[in-house]
């Protein structure tokens, strides 16, 4: 939780509660469903909420703004997205029901009024959102296509409309297979985080 502080001093009472409830949490259901890696479940500050803020520090999300959480898994990154951006409105997705029990219990344990889980595939989405984000899910071609149909055509950021996805390793490839002429931005989170953990680890924007 220390770690969350450090990189993000500006948070209220309600947030700083909301932070160190999800740990005990996550290793509580880890136990049950493996929704973190076992081997890196007493890392969960440093590796996968802090991880998940990484998106933050690439584009602050504005008030009244919607996200969808592709992929998301137990919840990450759209959980700790949505305690940092109260104002901002996250519908969390994954084709896994059990998963998605694991995130909606962890919202309603926390008291997140800004986010909800469903059990839906990308292509089963009705609504559209300001961007898409996601951590590990697959690759910036597929990520692309599932999530560009689902973007609104006005754009209120710094950054036009698009996917923010957390990415590790060379990406060369990936990008390359993208269609001609797409817009991709590539930031690295050592710029935010000094933990060599961070060391080719991004987040990769790609302009909708």
């Amino acid at each position: 939780m220390d770690t969350i502080l450090k990189h993000f001093p500006q948070l209220s009472e309600k947030q700083q509660q909301q932070f160190a409830a999800l740990g005990p949490l996550y290793q509580e259901w880890n136990q049950k469903i493996n929704v973190v890696s076992r081997k890196d479940i007493d890392h969960i500050y440093p590796h996968h909420i802090l991880h998940s803020l990484g998106i933050a520090r690439v584009l602050p999300f504005k008030p009244g703004a919607t996200i969808l959480d592709l992929g998301t898994g137990g919840g990450l990154p759209g959980i700790p997205l949505a305690i940092l951006f109260p104002e901002t409105q996250f519908l969390l997705i994954d084709g896994t029901r059990k998963k998605i029990t694991v995130t909606q219990d962890i919202i309603d344990q926390i008291g997140l009024e800004n986010a909800q889980a469903r059990h839906l595939r990308a292509e089963e989405v009705k609504e559209k959102f300001d961007f898409v984000v996601c951590r590990a899910v697959a690759s910036l071609e597929l990520l692309v296509g599932w999530s560009f149909p689902l973007l609104k055509d006005q754009d209120q950021h710094a950054l036009p409309n698009g996917l923010l996805t957390l990415k590790g390793g060379d990406l060369k490839a990936e990008i390359k297979a993208l269609p001609k002429g797409t817009y991709v931005e590539k930031f690295s989170l050592t710029n935010f985080f000094k933990d060599p953990y961070y060391e080719e680890k991004f987040v990769v924007y790609v302009q909708g």
